[in-house]
């Protein structure tokens, strides 16, 4: 009971506010009526309504059974995990459940058994609709927070992911990024995407558990530390471009790529001690309602908001049937203390005045739909009232919808991309390792080379043996007496004609030297 009292209070400041009534009836010299005002629901903790799925398969331990051990006590190894027995089992939805006071229950991926491999997790969270974080998402790690990880957000369902955050130990070392804290953006860089050492480096204490995603921080930049000037940043987040999509969210995936190593390199006599274990995650939030909502409810399997303003759909995002006279808008924040509802208004007769936008000089009545519809719409536009895009381009959040640059093209990489089209926020659909607003970049662990391929090697995870040496990440080069893709097999295993003396003779430095240019010949072909 007193957690609960303490987290609602910690999220007053966010849940309540003077956009919790969406209509009231009054009396003016015309008669009673409604009068409209921008409205949102309250927050809440979102896990509550969240799908969870981790990846790849067979990543969670106990299947088969397997004995891990901590760094607290990496040596006395005795510890058990059997997807079988429900004692010794660590499945995904323990990161979601109610915890007894001093009992920790916990997801737990596999041991690094199979180093140098690299070890793996994503954790996917889906609401199967969009939400507006309104508080740190904080991710408790049982044993050791790991040394790399990201976190990706998505706007669509999954259909495409962005980067939300870096975290690491060395952010250089592991992203090419320099090290940032939250504290240090400015008004104009608050929706920056930065990486982080706060939440990675080794400690040595049980304490330091804790991965966030620090939304209070970002808010207050424009709301003072104790968040208090709301105004100030509700007047942000409808006026600053991109702002307010950025604390928006359908889908949130964890990227595991480096466990907890105990502040030490990797002792690879001592595998068992390497892995992930993820207690809770806490995501605060409210159901996006596009400002027609004060209240969102759970029913057929999803949060739905219950539409106010004559509009309709899981997001309040189009007008209601019979309501139809102009072209849906969000509500908005502005002017303040009440906002504009942008009500749906409704419609009048089908041959009444129609609204392109200035996109377009005629219309055309279709009979049997009884609509009145724009024709030949310009500047990129479609739609019954040129209000949408074309395909290839999207929407220009800080332009008017009568703007002639209301549509921007998407300029997806014809290389990196599923195809020219993106989304309503101008993100492409990246191929596999590509990443970026324009699918012009490649994600860690991979390179780019006329599109994205996975690393062959690197100097951290995937690592040449016996001495062999990286080239471009695309292939190790094997000293003599060594093949295989990162020179872990050795020739006299394979062949024994390999091992005999004269073979031996002729090897050394011109040989290497020899398996050097040939490899740069081949790459210089390949380009």
């Amino acid at each position: 009971m007193l957690y609960l009292a303490a987290f609602l209070l910690h999220c007053l400041p966010l849940a309540m506010g003077q956009y919790d009534i969406c209509k009231s009836w009054v009396t003016t010299d015309d008669g009673p009526s409604w009068e409209f005002y921008a409205c949102q629901p309250k927050a809440m903790r979102m896990k509550d309504y969240v799908t969870v799925r981790v990846d790849p398969a067979g990543i969670t331990c106990g299947d088969p059974p397997e004995r891990f051990c901590t760094h607290e006590n990496p040596y006395l190894c005795s510890d058990e995990c059997d997807a079988s027995n429900p004692d010794l089992a660590h499945p995904p939805r323990l990161m979601f459940d109610s915890e007894a006071e001093g009992l920790a229950t916990y997801w737990q991926s596999v041991t690094w058994r199979r180093y140098p491999e690299p070890l793996l997790a994503n954790i996917t969270l889906s609401w199967n609709k969009s939400i507006e974080l309104t508080d740190d998402i904080v991710i408790t790690f049982e044993y050791g927070r790991p040394t790399a990880m990201m976190l990706e957000k998505s706007l669509d369902n999954g259909r495409t992911w962005h980067p939300y955050q870096y975290y690491a130990d060395d952010c250089m070392e592991a992203f090419g990024m320099p090290a940032r804290r939250v504290r240090e953006l400015s008004a104009t860089s608050a929706n920056r995407v930065l990486c982080t050492e706060e939440f990675s480096r080794w400690a040595g204490s049980k304490k330091e558990k804790t991965v966030r995603f620090q939304v209070r921080d970002r808010f207050a930049i424009f709301a003072g530390p104790d968040l208090k000037n709301m105004d100030n940043l509700y007047t942000r987040l409808e006026s600053a471009k991109g702002l307010k999509d950025f604390f928006t969210v359908t889908d949130l995936r964890m990227r595991l790529l480096r466990p907890a190593l105990g502040g030490t390199y990797v002792q690879r006599e001592n595998l068992y001690k390497y892995f992930y274990a993820v207690s809770n995650i806490e995501v605060t939030g409210r159901c996006k309602c596009n400002l027609h909502a004060n209240l969102c409810t759970f029913r057929e399997g999803s949060l739905q908001c219950e539409c106010e303003h004559n509009t309709t759909g899981q997001d309040c995002g189009k007008c209601k049937k019979n309501f139809r006279s102009r072209s849906w808008r969000a509500g908005s924040y502005l002017p303040l203390p009440n906002g504009s509802p942008n009500a749906c208004a409704a419609a009048g007769s089908a041959f009444g005045n129609c609204e392109c936008y200035g996109h377009s000089n005629r219309c055309s009545y279709i009979d049997f739909l009884n609509v009145v519809t724009c024709v030949s719409c310009k500047h990129n536009t479609r739609g019954q009232h040129c209000q949408h895009c074309r395909l290839g381009f999207y929407r220009n959040s800080s332009a008017e919808l009568d703007d002639e640059n209301v549509c921007i093209e998407c300029n997806c990489n014809q290389i990196g991309s599923m195809h020219d089209r993106c989304n309503e926020t101008g993100y492409c659909e990246c191929k596999e390792g590509a990443t970026g607003p324009k699918c012009d970049d490649c994600l860690p662990n991979y390179y780019w080379r006329q599109g994205c391929f996975p690393n062959v090697c690197d100097d951290e995870l995937l690592l040449c043996q016996n001495g062999g040496t990286c080239y471009q990440n695309q292939r190790c080069i094997c000293p003599v007496g060594f093949k295989g893709v990162l020179c872990q097999q050795s020739r006299c295993e394979a062949d024994k004609k390999d091992c005999d003396g004269a073979h031996g003779a002729r090897g050394g430095a011109g040989t290497v030297l020899l398996a050097v240019l040939t490899l740069q010949l081949r790459a210089w072909v390949d380009l």
